[in-house]
């Protein structure tokens, strides 16, 4: 899940600046879940912009904005409202604001800040694991990234900052190989920590990234 929070109101009324006509988008998804921009947050959004004196001309909440086709979809029966609007407000994480962008031709301001890629811990708790870099290691570490879970993104062990099973860069953290240890000891996989890993191959997470998924043929 792409987790996100809401801008400061007073900067997203000042990237607004002197449009008058606002159209609010909402994601269905995400935002939803991390309660930045689902319904709930939209209606309020709009009860804030016309108490400021802002012409809200209609708001949708997409399931996915960064869903192109659904987005287009969307627009589309929002047509009328869309052409009466100087400015779109999506309330959606960064790639919904540019699925947006790229669909109108009119100013288009993101109300939020993508923060990470996040694991749900529990209702309104989220915690990243996961750093996208494009070659999980996961299956020698116990299924803990080291990459995410350790300060320094160490790959073969622990700094020599640790103490006592904490982080050095964040005392109030534990450790994170001595976590991955503590899995693989639970697993019976000790012997994994003897493979030396090789310096990361970066150019696996080089942005933008892209991948298109061939069809195949079922044979019959």
């Amino acid at each position: 899940m792409i987790i996100s929070q809401q801008k400061p109101f007073e900067e997203i009324l000042g990237i607004i600046g002197e449009k008058n006509k606002v159209f609010i988008i909402g994601c269905g998804l995400c935002a939803t879940h991390c309660q930045s921009g689902g319904e709930e947050q939209v209606l309020e959004m709009k009860g804030r912009l016309l108490r400021e004196g802002k012409d809200v001309t209609g708001h949708v909440v997409i399931e996915a904005v960064c869903h192109i086709l659904n987005s287009k979809k969307e627009f589309r029966a929002k047509k009328a409202e869309l052409k009466n609007t100087e400015v779109i407000l999506v309330m959606a994480c960064g790639a919904g604001v540019q699925t947006v962008s790229e669909l109108q031709k009119i100013q288009v301001v993101g109300a939020l800040d993508t923060l990470f890629l996040g694991n749900v811990k529990r209702f309104g708790q989220f915690e990243e694991r996961c750093s996208l870099c494009g070659e999980c290691l996961l299956n020698k570490t116990g299924g803990i990234c080291p990459v995410t879970t350790c300060s320094k993104g160490l790959l073969n062990g622990p700094c020599g900052g640790m103490s006592d099973g904490k982080c050095e860069v964040d005392p109030e953290r534990d450790c994170g190989w001595v976590k991955i240890y503590e899995r693989l000891e639970q697993l019976g996989q000790l012997e994994d920590l003897e493979e030396i890993f090789a310096p990361k191959d970066f150019s696996k997470g080089t942005k933008p990234a892209a991948l298109v998924v061939e069809r195949q043929e079922v044979k019959k």
